[in-house]
């Protein structure tokens, strides 16, 4: 029986995700406070460009709803 792309590609994809013989389980939880900090430092940079460009970004955003109108 002749194997598609895609069956080839979900046993390759299978084969490099399964969990070596030997090796630990890994920790699922994640590293939360490293995406805390990420998360902080995306709301501080999102606050500070909107700080510098909150009229141009009104003005584009203005103009992009009154074209759909």
């Amino acid at each position: 029986m002749k194997q598609s792309a895609l069956d080839q590609m979900l046993r390759v994809y299978v084969a490099l995700t399964a969990p070596q013989p030997g090796s630990r389980a890994r920790d699922e939880r994640g590293d939360v406070p490293g995406w805390v900090m990420v998360t902080v430092m995306t709301v501080g940079l999102a606050i500070a460009i909107f700080t510098f460009a909150q009229d141009p970004l009104k003005a584009l955003l203005t103009r992009a709803f009154d074209s759909v109108k």
